[in-house]
């Protein structure tokens, strides 16, 4: 019911609500995104302004969404969009919107659990809003953001990333004094301050001309300076107590008491009963109070229950809506907890809890549960906990269904009580073990690795738990989840060496143990534990996961340290064996080794960058888009990188992100646009994925340890701080186990780079010690790169180069201008530009510093220059132009590259292919006549491989990822 009540005058917020509106609407442009988050204590005025701004933009053409976060922990995943939704499909008269309303809804009802489907779900709603909205712009008003469940929080986040052509807004009010401690939405807000788009609005209180302005409207005349100081003294501004403050003045109510308990308690009493009693009932339920549900717990006759509502709305005690009933504050639920005996306040979570039984619905299981625990029933609570949870799952809100199960295990060790008519709660089967089981693999899955473990102990403990195998091996996955790779190597090999572990145990454990192995870069190690699970799997049915992650794990130690063409051929049949399978995750792992591979150690980068792309595109037909997929896609962003098409690379980590990856998937994309945002210089950006990396490492993650130290320590560098460089760098080389001769490598060089800095900076003084174990370093790398695979050597002795220079740098503060340039053409010849133009500025400075060869010093300049413009190297390029411009040399008339623009909503040309070769217009003309790759391969006489790179680049430069878009876009540009 919605109030009846002139409501006060909106005062003193002119101006927010003016720029509210403009950063929601006016300054968006078409296709981007928005969002004002809107903070202040209780009774600021939050809610007045979300529905004036809401009615604002509405009434400018907007469609407007908006929903309520429930004000318990417990409350089900993604409840604010879905109530939003409802309450429009209520609304809309449009057949075609309503159509997209029930349609989306329908997603969140067909919706089924899995590790991956949160993102799908993710893409599928914001599918589903774009139908909704109907080419308009739309906005999502939320209030009571402090209480918003972790599914809703990553909604808004995956929004907030962007939706293509999709104008979104974002307006949520959140309570400033529950943002306190370690409030999940602290550091949501911290994070998205950083966005251009994004604002925090704290709204403040009433000055003292707000103060004295609102309570003469609502007296009716300007108040005396007494009573106008007294009530600003009382109020301190917030409109909500001025209000009631006026309000009791102006009825001629005396005699309150200076606390706005007082106030709030004599307003409550001065209701007759059955308001009164709509009022705590109120105050007791989870907000919105449906009107029918009220009914049942205050069990009045509807004509009094409705002159009871009138009364409390007239009061200003209550707000009406079309959804329920709400406080209008929730300070008076605060204030009225203290006044009911425990009995009473019980009685009345038990009325709600007889009434949300007996009309049982999905979004009921929450309150349903919190209702009867405060009723002092868990044993009625305990099944609604449990269905709860199991809801949570179904939508992938791992992180409620983590507090959902965790409630449950709390609520079966209670003693259960004998309620008032004398009758027990039927008796509930409950099997703890299942409770501690469901609740470790949900903290697992929502990232609490420590609870998860903690649970896990406790699993174990318990008779009537798992075996121990099974225990061992989920331990094992735990611990390494959060990073702790010692223990869960411990509790593989606990499993491979127990009797009583059955054989599919044991190849489990064999094959998970090589996996994390190679992560850890102890390539020999995995290579020969792979083997071991591949002998287990031999002889045990049903182990084809286990063989494909074997095999994975034994085609990349070959590869890497002997027999590439071996390690590729062991690699191409697992994935031969995942795809006969049809096992998602096994063709998932079984792409990503191999896309690792070629684009890492091998540095066939052009066939590397290709698989990456195909894995990604057949995983995400998988339903795997949002981890494996992401991965591939920074496979594929790596390699672009190294091959110096940064361009493109950022497309596609851009393309990658969009999907909010979490855990390590996060960590490998922003590790990627990392590696990018340095060579760009790119500070800011590059500080910030740094910093969100090592916040995901805290909690594990140690095959990510040295890239970003690598990255750290160039970063460093450029900006001038060559002892933070050393510091990563040292780091590195004492936490590094790795048999990776190539990061290795890479991680001397930036540590020699460092000191060879300081050195000719003169800022930092070069540290004996840390270039002496630099030196040991680079020895111990060419040993045993003379023992790896040839690729592997070839890759390696290219990093070996630019160290062997770096030396020469400190040796004598000029350096060897044969050393760089050997230096450059090896790295020419891999085809690596980045390395190739900085090693051709250090020949070039070593040949000024020697003054000789000034010709072929400035020369070198100029092509490091025209490689860096191209690349967009803002640091490369600057330092390039000062050192030709103390030489006096004339470099090539071009632009100075600029910090990468975001791109622009791409705008179609008349002739979308004429950005394609002849040849690439040929296979694309075969693609859209349905041939595979190998039967065009044979009409235009060239290989299937090349085939699929010339696919490959058709898909860059038409930016499309299947070929189905190809094709679509070929039919509507061929001539007729």
């Amino acid at each position: 019911m919605a109030s009846d009540v002139d409501s006060a005058p909106l005062v003193g917020r002119a101006g927010t609500v003016a720029t509210l509106r403009s950063a929601l609407l006016d300054d968006v442009a078409p296709g981007h995104t928005a969002a004002v988050f809107l903070t202040g204590e209780s009774g600021v005025g939050k809610t007045r302004l979300l529905s004036e701004v809401g009615e604002q933009v509405r009434q400018a053409g907007a469609l407007v969404l908006t929903g309520t976060c429930l004000d318990i922990g417990d409350a089900s995943p993604l409840h604010p969009v879905r109530q939003a939704l409802r309450r429009l499909d209520a609304d809309l008269a449009e057949a075609r919107t309503t159509s997209a309303v029930r349609g989306l809804l329908q997603v969140f009802d067909e919706e089924t659990p899995g590790p991956d489907g949160a993102g799908a779900l993710l893409e599928r709603v914001a599918q589903g809003l774009h139908l909704v909205a109907g080419g308009r712009p739309l906005v999502l008003v939320l209030d009571d953001l402090q209480w918003v469940d972790r599914s809703t929080r990553q909604l808004l986040l995956y929004l907030l990333a962007g939706l293509g052509d999709l104008q979104l807004s974002v307006l949520a009010a959140i309570r400033a004094e529950s943002l306190r401690g370690a409030h999940p939405l602290r550091r949501v807000l911290a994070e998205l301050r950083r966005l251009r788009s994004v604002q925090v609005v704290d709204l403040l209180p009433l000055d003292r001309a707000g103060t004295d302005e609102l309570a003469a409207a609502i007296v009716g005349a300007p108040l005396p300076p007494e009573a106008a100081d007294q009530l600003w003294q009382r109020s301190g501004g917030n409109p909500f107590v001025v209000e009631e403050l006026a309000r009791d003045r102006r009825d001629g109510r005396d005699g309150l008491s200076d606390t706005l308990r007082e106030v709030f308690l004599g307003r409550v009493d001065a209701l007759p009963q059955p308001a009164h009693a709509v009022v705590q009932a109120v105050a007791a339920g989870v907000e919105p109070v449906e009107h029918w549900l009220l009914a049942q717990v205050v069990r009045l006759p509807e004509d009094e229950l409705l002159d009871a509502v009138r009364e409390a709305v007239a009061h200003r005690l209550l707000v009406g809506a079309d959804d329920g009933y709400r406080l209008r504050h929730r300070l008076v639920a605060e204030i009225l907890a203290g006044e009911l005996l425990p009995a009473e306040r019980a009685a009345l979570h038990r009325r709600y809890a007889e009434a949300l039984t007996a009309a049982p619905a999905e979004l009921h299981q929450a309150r349903l549960a919190h209702h009867w625990r405060q009723a002092g029933e868990p044993a009625r609570a305990l099944p609604a906990a449990m269905a709860a949870a199991r809801e949570a799952e179904r939508l992938h809100g791992y992180a409620e269904a983590h507090r959902h199960w965790s409630t449950a295990l709390t609520l079966a060790a209670t003693p259960a009580v004998v309620p008032p008519d004398g009758g027990r709660p039927a008796p509930v089967d409950v099997d703890r073990a299942e409770l501690l089981s469901h609740a470790a693999e949900a903290a697992h899955h929502s990232g609490e690795h420590a609870r998860a473990l903690t649970l896990l102990a406790e699993l174990s403990a318990d008779p009537a738990g798992p075996p121990t195998c099974a225990l061992h091996i989920r331990r094992a996955r735990y611990l390494a989840a959060a990073g702790r790779s010692a223990p869960a190597e411990e509790e593989y090999r606990r499993v491979l060496s127990a009797t009583d572990c059955s054989p599919h145990e044991r190849c489990t454990a064999a094959a998970r143990r090589a996996e994390l192995l190679l992560h850890l870069g102890r390539y020999a190690e995995a290579g020969e534990q792979a083997r071991e699970a591949l002998d287990l799997a031999a002889g045990v049915p049903g182990c084809t996961s286990e063989v494909v992650l074997a095999s994975s794990a034994l085609g990349f130690s070959e590869a890497f340290l002997g027999d590439p063409a071996d390690g590729l051929t062991v690699m191409r049949r697992a994935l031969e064996t995942a795809e006969s399978s049809g096992r998602p995750e096994d063709v998932a792992c079984a792409y990503l080794h191999l896309a690792e591979l070629l684009t890492g150690p091998l540095n066939i980068l052009e066939e590397g960058v290709v698989v990456a792309r195909r894995g990604a595109e057949r995983v995400a037909e998988l339903g795997l888009g949002r981890t494996w997929e992401t991965r591939l896609l920074a496979v594929a962003t790596n390699g672009l990188f190294r091959v110096g098409q940064w361009a493109e690379a950022e497309k596609v980590v851009a393309a990658a992100l969009r999907h909010r990856p979490s855990g390590a998937d996060a960590v490998e994309l922003l590790l990627a646009r990392c590696r990018l945002s340095v060579g760009y210089g790119d500070v800011e950006a590059s500080d910030r994925d740094l910093e969100a990396v090592a916040t995901v490492l805290a909690g594990g993650g140690a095959r990510h340890v040295l890239p970003m130290l690598i990255l750290r320590a160039g970063l460093a560098m450029w900006q001038g701080r060559h002892d933070l460089a050393r510091q990563a760098v040292q780091r590195g080389l004492t936490e590094s186990r790795s048999d990776d001769v190539i990061v290795l490598a890479t991680l001397a060089w930036h540590g020699l780079r460092a000191e060879a800095e300081a050195a000719a900076s003169r800022t930092v003084e070069v540290d004996p010690n840390a270039v002496r174990r630099l030196r040991e370093v680079v020895d111990r790398v060419t040993r045993k790169s003379a023992r790896a695979g040839a690729p592997v050597r070839y890759v390696a002795d290219g990093f070996l180069a630019l160290c062997d220079a770096e030396l020469s740098r400190l040796d004598d503060g000029r350096g060897d201008p044969e050393l760089w340039g050997r230096s450059a053409t090896e790295w020419d010849r891999r085809h690596h530009p980045y390395p190739a133009a900085y090693s051709r500025l250090r020949q070039a400075e070593a040949l000024l510093s020697r003054r000789s060869r000034m010709a072929t010093a400035g020369k070198l300049l100029r092509q490091a220059h025209a490689t860096a413009q191209a690349l967009g190297a803002v640091p490369l390029s600057a330092e390039i132009r000062t050192l030709a411009g103390r030489a006096r040399v004339t470099l090539d008339d071009a632009p100075t590259p600029a910090p990468r623009p975001r791109a622009a909503p791409a705008v179609p040309a008349v002739d979308e292919l004429a950005v394609l070769t002849a040849r690439e217009r040929e296979v694309l003309a075969a693609v859209a006549e349905g041939l595979t790759n190998k039967e065009i391969g044979q009409r235009l006489f060239i290989s299937e491989r090349t085939i699929g790179v010339h696919v490959s680049h058709i898909f860059d430069k038409l930016q499309v990822r299947t070929r189905v878009q190809a094709s679509a876009i070929f039919l509507r540009n061929r001539p007729e």
